[in-house]
């Protein structure tokens, strides 16, 4: 009886430490998404210039990003994800270029929560990943701000796996 006791707890610290591993590894793989998608995303701006806001109007090189979504919809059909391009608006930021979905269309023209996880990130000039609610829906994202040639935030890009 003993040994039974003993084998079944040991299957019982094995599971535990099966499926804490498993999680560790989905949390692997889900980031390892992030990272590629954005750097998908990174590279197909990059490739079309540096980055400048004019009015509210953000370029890369000489190529309009508001309304543009062959990108953030490459980007997501090559991903699995969704991804977005915002333009800086004053403080905020505003979706010019996304794949996400509001009341059927595209959330052109939201805006990104000014109180959500990634916005203290951004303005500090740094990038966020985690988890954040986007229009109401959680999702695993990535944020990386959009710098122009003097260091200034014009814009930010984003890629998301919904929870």
């Amino acid at each position: 009886m003993k040994s039974y006791i003993r084998v079944v707890a040991l299957l019982a610290v094995v599971g535990i430490l099966f499926f804490a591993g498993a999680g560790c590894l989905y949390a692997q793989d889900v980031q390892a998404k992030l990272n590629t998608a954005m750097k998908m995303l990174q590279d197909k701006t990059a490739a079309l210039g540096a980055a400048s806001l004019d009015g509210g109007t953000l370029l890369f090189g000489d190529e309009e990003m508001n309304g543009n979504y062959d990108i953030v919809d490459e980007v997501a059909d090559n991903n699995g994800c969704t991804a977005t391009i915002f333009a800086a608006v004053g403080s905020d930021f505003k979706r010019i270029a996304t794949n996400v979905i509001k009341d059927g269309n595209r959330a052109v023209g939201t805006l990104l929560d000014p109180n959500g996880a990634a916005i203290k990130k951004i303005r500090a000039g740094e990038a966020f990943y985690g988890e954040a609610d986007i229009l109401g829906e959680k999702y695993h994202t990535g944020y990386e701000p959009i710098k122009d040639s003097s260091g200034a935030i014009v814009g930010i890009l984003y890629v998301g796996y919904k929870l």
